[in-house]
């Protein structure tokens, strides 16, 4: 059975993505291939704020780019030292939120510990921060990318949780993607499901799947990791078949049995 992942790689090597290498363990066919392309921007200027910890009441990550982005930073040797110095320990000392157990990992990289990497999505942490009930005298620094959702600042904001956000990386489509696409569906053909991984992927690849035949288009099952991309899908009339019920490569494998079952 044939799946198609529509995400970016966690490594160069596209075979050792933990997803095609969690979803070939249980005998399903996945190809990987790059829909996004990022730029970090802004990166002086988020060490400054990185460099105030005493002004923020801790750190919000929801994207493996947003810590990449921190890693970035610590690429010269003054932030290195001073990230060792002293930061770490103080960033320690707050409440630092993600989303995710690849960001978690991440983060446990650069020094930091973090809770919530269980939320699975953006809305299901801000309920997370907004259930401790803590008051804040300081805001909580948010690096995101460019196509941010707004459900995770307006949720806090409802709940007087102040957020300080800072744009870190644009997301864009990848320059390959419409060219991979067409190679994938000529030499493998239609593939049994596909599988997008985020709102921003599910635009990138529109243009290319609206394109095909009715009679290919319906002998694909759509699937989502997570429920913010199953919305996005369903406006724009993709059918849901799955939506993974945690964002990690053993519950989309799960997903995508099932409905290879149906």
């Amino acid at each position: 059975m044939k799946v198609l992942l529509l995400k970016d790689p966690k490594t160069k090597d596209l075979a050792s993505d933990p997803y095609v290498k969690e979803l070939s363990s249980h005998g399903l066919q996945a190809t990987l291939i790059p829909v996004l392309s990022f730029k970090f921007v802004s990166l002086d200027h988020f060490f400054d704020k990185l460099s105030h910890p005493e002004s923020y009441a801790g750190l919000i990550f929801t994207s493996p780019r947003a810590v990449e982005a921190v890693k970035l930073c610590l690429q010269k040797p003054a932030h290195k030292e001073a990230w060792k110095d002293h930061l770490c320990a103080k960033w320690n000392s707050k409440p630092v939120y993600v989303v995710g157990k690849a960001t978690a990992s991440l983060v446990e990289e650069i020094g930091l510990s973090s809770e919530g990497e269980g939320s699975g999505n953006a809305e299901k942490l801000a309920e997370c921060i907004c259930s401790k009930g803590l008051s804040y005298s300081a805001p909580i620094l948010f690096p995101c990318g460019s196509l941010k959702k707004e459900v995770l600042p307006k949720k806090l904001q409802e709940k007087n949780v102040p957020l300080e956000t800072i744009t870190v990386y644009q997301t864009g489509p990848h320059p390959a993607i419409q060219v991979s696409l067409s190679d994938y569906f000529t030499k493998e053909g239609v593939p049994a499901s596909i599988v997008f991984f985020s709102p921003s992927g599910l635009k990138y690849c529109l243009l290319f799947l609206k394109d095909l035949p009715s009679d290919q288009l319906n002998q694909i099952k759509f699937a989502a990791i997570g429920p913010t991309t199953a919305e996005a899908m369903a406006e724009e009339g993709i059918p849901v078949s799955c939506t993974a019920q945690n964002p990690t490569p053993q519950d989309l494998a799960i997903g995508i049995k099932q409905i290879g079952m149906q």
